[in-house]
């Protein structure tokens, strides 16, 4: 898989830390939020890993007026046949990038719950799977918040990670001129691996060994969340989860056969923080979610492997 990380860098210049989570969500089979100013290359991050493994893509622009059905697709009456026929929509895909997400209305963001959790759609008492490699990701601005919609709890719960590009350096920013000096690097940018290598690699991801005391250290964590004084909402069991296949991936594209508790720390924050809900009163006095993980992250005491 680092055949793959370094094609992606070919094109997302300077951004290897962002690269390696996204690849660990696709080993995994998770969703990634991509959240950060406009410009930061988080539509790029996508074409560049479904060309990288040679899989299709949809775009999928997200609006105020987009129905759940344009998400979906829909059943259509066919007179030549004389039934319905299911035409389907843009998540029928292997990579969707849902761009803006909170700019489409509840209604519609929710149509994507089913597609992220159960990796098929149920249209008119029918049910369509999905690719094995399907995997959503979705673009936020935090910036411009006129006429969006924020994503409602239960669906950020569904991301598997919440991912910042942020800006490059100056030295990151003259390379991404100079690479772009003639051509776009996208357009040359060739396939790596395969679904079929994806595939194989989540087997393997698999087997990466998780010890007694490391899954303790990570139950503790969502323990801890979740008596914590300033958040409203702690880890879910689902978190939990996330945070246990999020590390053995981590191990796996790092050539370990085995999770250790350093795996486990450096991966949390972008497994955990978007699952946090911070107290109204807490809020007011600055606090926020990143800073309440590192906290409980630092007063929990790692075990010794």
């Amino acid at each position: 898989m680092l055949s793959l990380i370094e094609n992606v860098e070919k094109v997302i210049i300077g951004k290897r830390p962002v690269i390696e989570l996204a690849v660990v969500a696709m080993l995994c089979r998770g969703h990634v939020l991509l959240e950060d100013v406009p410009g930061t290359g988080k539509t790029m991050l996508a074409r560049a890993l479904a060309r990288s493994v040679a899989v299709d893509m949809k775009r999928l622009q997200c609006t105020s007026d987009l129905l759940p059905s344009d998400i979906t697709g829909v059943a259509i009456y066919n007179q030549k046949t004389a039934d319905f026929e299911f035409r389907p929509g843009p998540v029928f895909t292997h990579l969707l990038l849902a761009d803006e997400i909170n700019r489409a209305t509840p209604r519609a963001q929710s149509a994507l719950l089913e597609c992220m959790e159960e990796f098929h759609v149920s249209v008119d008492g029918h049910t369509h799977e999905l690719p094995q490699l399907f995997m959503v990701l979705a673009t936020q601005n935090p910036i411009d918040m006129a006429g969006t919609h924020a994503l409602p709890e239960a669906q950020l719960d569904r991301f598997f990670m919440r991912l910042r590009m942020e800006y490059p350096s100056i030295e990151q920013e003259m390379r991404i001129l100079a690479a772009q000096a003639q051509t776009h690097p996208i357009d040359s940018l060739p396939a790596v691996t395969s679904e079929a290598d994806i595939m194989a690699a989540r087997a393997q991801v698999k087997s990466v060994h998780v010890s007694m005391d490391v899954a303790k250290y990570m139950v503790g964590i969502s323990a801890a969340s979740r008596q914590h004084s300033d958040l409203r909402l702690g880890i879910s069991p689902r978190g939990t989860l996330a945070l246990a296949r999020g590390a053995q991936g981590l191990a796996y594209l790092r050539g370990r056969d085995f999770v250790s508790p350093d795996l486990v720390k450096s991966i949390a924050p972008a497994i955990l923080e978007h699952r946090l809900i911070v107290k109204p009163q807490a809020a007011v006095m600055g606090r926020n979610a990143g800073e309440i993980l590192a906290e409980i992250l630092d007063r929990l005491p790692p075990p010794v492997v």
